[in-house]
């Protein structure tokens, strides 16, 4: 799910609590950048980034493959094609022209034959067991082909097998450098994608590092392709929320554009919303309204409609941020008048609002065969939506259909973890806490796949379970809860970070209801003196 990722956890804001005990951190949506791709439409600040390197320009590169082949027009010659190929394939004397067979076999739209022609290409290559570069570039297709078919682990296996073999021909000379590279580079943008699609997105960073290394060793420095893929970097910083490091990769992509392309290009277009993100995230809000009004410019000098619009949306929620509220008002009237006639909202009216979300989500429902990650960021919208008007149940009922969407897709875990996270927190306001505790429960096991176990994210969903323990009369494991979820904080935070402070109030109400006095004094002594220095 790209943004509103493409939907999840991107800060907690302190709200609301329950009853007078705990302080509670408010759920937040992990929020995606847009689509690195040129030619991908741009979405509004707040979806989960998909696999954020592409394979471009690659050798031996996959289609992307149907599931329906019987929708071709053209099947029937498609398969006399295939036919051919087979026999070609069974007739090849040479490694080379069985990948060039191979090769062919790829247009015909069907993964799971390439995925058997490359399992006997590899059989027929590896006979003497000698490292290859043609093995290396079966075992590369093999893991591609895998991934298409979303078996990440058996693509993980046939991509590291790949990796390590390439490693070794480069160590030992046994094939031109500049031959592996070329494979190599298609290896790591690979793993880098299975591992985003498990949830293993930091480990997913060492690779597309690894792959724009490569790139910058082979590419001119004013690349096009290479900008590109500072700018793919920059996004795979920003699914991880970790903005500093994502600035100066999405910095090098502007400049490599705007000397090549110049000022009214759409590749510089998609840099500056890339840049107005991150300074979004970074809470340099002038900053980001001034790239966004840049980008704004070059998507209306295009004719970009749908994209202006998610740039505007985007600007209005920067105009919010810094206090713009009138210049916001404007920009959202502005949007409205460009939306179809159906979906027309009078703000001013809750009944109103009420009607058009209903609205919505009717025309919602009919599309989530067909779009299901789009729609469930539209779901997860309207129910934030619902949300602002105290609708909880509503927001709840659309929040879990967003999450029996996502639960069907490995590949969105970090999105299923940001609505189960905040599917636990608005049970707890509504006072159901013990259906809360499993959503809550699940987030925590999911955002640490994909974030790692010491990520403020997890540290604020720890906390509002330590809290949900803490309503129940179980003050112990309230205690262990809080106290994880403080380390957490206090170490991605620091001690004096407001949240950080607030855990440690909690924690110390979690020691009084367990009756150690001495450990609640020490714990609020220690809130008294985090607020004096303040």
């Amino acid at each position: 799910m790209k943004k509103a990722s493409n939907l999840l956890l991107s800060k907690f804001n302190r709200q609301r609590s329950i009853k007078a005990a705990p302080l509670l951190s408010r759920a937040y949506i992990f929020e995606n950048s847009p689509s690195s791709s040129s030619s991908s439409q741009f979405h509004s600040t707040g979806r989960h980034l998909q696999c954020c390197a592409k394979t471009r320009g690659l050798i031996f590169k996959l289609h992307q493959f149907q599931t329906n082949p019987s929708r071709n027009l053209n099947t029937l010659r498609k398969l006399r094609e295939k036919s051919d190929l087979e026999e070609a394939f069974e007739s090849g004397k040479t490694s080379g022209e069985m990948f060039r067979v191979f090769k062919d076999m790829e247009a015909c739209e069907d993964p799971e034959k390439a995925l058997s022609f490359a399992d006997r290409a590899l059989k027929v290559l590896d006979q003497d067991g000698k490292p290859s570069l043609l093995v290396a570039v079966a075992l590369q297709l093999m893991g591609s082909v895998s991934y298409g078919l979303k078996r990440f682990n058996d693509s993980l296996g046939y991509l590291n097998k790949a990796n390590r073999l390439l490693g070794r021909l480069e160590e030992e000379g046994i094939a031109n450098v500049e031959n592996i590279r070329p494979v190599l580079h298609a290896v790591q943008l690979e793993l880098g994608n299975v591992k985003t699609a498990m949830g293993r997105r930091e480990e997913a960073l060492l690779n597309f590092k690894k792959a724009l290394e490569i790139k910058e060793m082979t590419l001119g420095k004013d690349s096009k392709e290479l900008g590109v893929g500072y700018r793919d970097l920059a996004e795979a910083y920003v699914s991880v929320l970790n903005f500093k490091e994502a600035l100066p990769f999405s910095l090098k992509a502007l400049e490599i554009h705007r000397k090549g392309l110049g000022h009214n290009s759409v590749e510089v277009a998609h840099d500056r919303r890339i840049l107005g993100v991150i300074f979004t995230r970074m809470e340099e809000h002038e900053k980001a309204l001034e790239q966004n009004q840049l980008s704004q410019r070059v998507l209306k000098n295009w004719g970009l409609s749908s994209e202006l619009l998610r740039a505007e949306i985007d600007a209005a929620n920067m105009q919010i941020a810094l206090g713009k509220y009138d210049e916001a008002i404007n920009t959202l009237k502005s949007i409205v008048q460009q939306t179809e006639k159906d979906t027309l909202c009078h703000w001013e009216k809750f009944a109103d609002s009420k009607r058009c979300l209903e609205i919505a989500c009717g025309n919602l429902d009919k599309k989530e065969t067909v779009s299901p990650i789009e729609v469930a960021e539209a779901y997860c919208e309207i129910s934030m939506l619902y949300e602002n008007m105290n609708e909880f149940e509503t927001a709840i009922s659309l929040l879990k259909r967003t999450l029996a969407i996502l639960e069907k897709r490995p590949q969105e875990q970090q999105s299923e973890g940001g609505v189960s996270a905040r599917t636990g927190w608005l049970l707890l306001l509504k006072g159901e806490v013990p259906q809360a505790i499993p959503y809550l429960e699940n987030a925590v096991e999911k955002l640490k796949d994909s974030f790692g176990s010491r990520h403020f994210g997890v540290g604020y969903i720890y906390n509002n379970l330590g809290a949900a323990y803490l309503e129940l009369d179980r003050p112990q494991s309230a205690t262990q809860i809080f106290a994880v979820a403080k380390d957490i904080l206090d170490v991605s935070l620091g001690p004096h970070h407001a949240d950080s402070i607030e855990t440690c109030q909690n924690l110390s109400k979690a020691y009084s209801a367990m009756g150690s006095y001495t450990l609640a004094i020490e714990f609020q002594q220690r809130v008294i003196d985090a607020w004096e220095g303040h």
